[in-house]
């Protein structure tokens, strides 16, 4: 799962003490990945050539405005976006927002409040894609529909629960889906360093496996037999 501080963070502002300091405290809060900018022109070039995950924009710029850099990043994005404003600026709030900003804050601001905002935007625009990463794939074998989230097969109106010898194999095998998988290889997600005498064991698990994921067990189409080396799934759409 990717890191939310690993995300590419773009900062614009006209103000070089303030660019120093927000890069500085978001480095000390864990942030890396950060491109400052004090200009319309140089934060367009780093939005088309570095392509940032979230932008922390100032309203005034010398060259143009944090408005219109935001209307930039929509032509082709749309990664959260923040905007820095002043006191008195309510109304370019209000704008900002109805282009399609995340947020803003309002200067003069506590550096923590910002990492603290920052935050929030990443978790609730990114926390979707983090959950998606962390599921199983759902994948098929002829009639048979495998659903590594919850270890079952499924076919025919029926439903059978892999063990969880069966499913380690099996997960092992789909993540190398089309490569040989050694025997001491399927040994070891199976039963750790305990490598020795497994061999035959293995071959009862595999035959079992094969009874639950295969049309015609005998005759396996999709879990392979390489002879002297070990096993390989055979994916018709991976």
């Amino acid at each position: 799962m990717r890191d939310l501080k690993e995300y590419k963070i773009l900062l614009v502002d006209d103000e070089e003490e303030i660019l120093k300091m927000v890069e500085d405290f978001l480095r000390s809060e864990g942030f890396s990945r950060i491109y400052i900018s004090n200009s319309y022109s140089k934060a367009v070039n780093i939005i088309e050539n570095i392509k940032p995950d979230c932008a922390i924009l100032d309203v005034m710029l010398p060259d143009g405005d944090g408005f219109q850099l935001l209307n930039k990043i929509r032509v082709s994005s749309q990664i959260p976006v923040l905007f820095l404003t002043a006191k008195d600026e309510i109304e370019d709030r209000l704008l900002g927002l109805g282009l399609g900003a995340d947020d803003y804050i309002v200067k003069p601001f506590i550096p923590k409040e910002l990492v603290l905002r920052l935050t929030s935007i990443l978790k609730r625009v990114y926390f979707s894609i983090i959950e998606e990463e962390k599921r199983k794939a759902i994948f098929y074998m002829g009639n048979r529909k495998i659903d590594l989230n919850s270890g079952t097969v499924s076919y025919e109106g029926k439903e059978v629960t892999l063990t969880a010898k069966e499913y380690l194999l099996l997960e092992k095998l789909y993540d190398n889906a089309g490569k040989i998988v050694t025997l001491d290889s399927l040994c070891k997600v199976a039963w750790s360093d305990m490598l020795c005498g497994y061999e035959n064991t293995l071959m009862v698990h595999i035959r079992r496996l094969r009874e639950k994921v295969e049309e015609t067990p005998s005759k396996p189409r999709y879990l392979q037999t390489v002879r002297g080396l070990g096993y390989k799934l055979v994916m018709e759409n991976k």
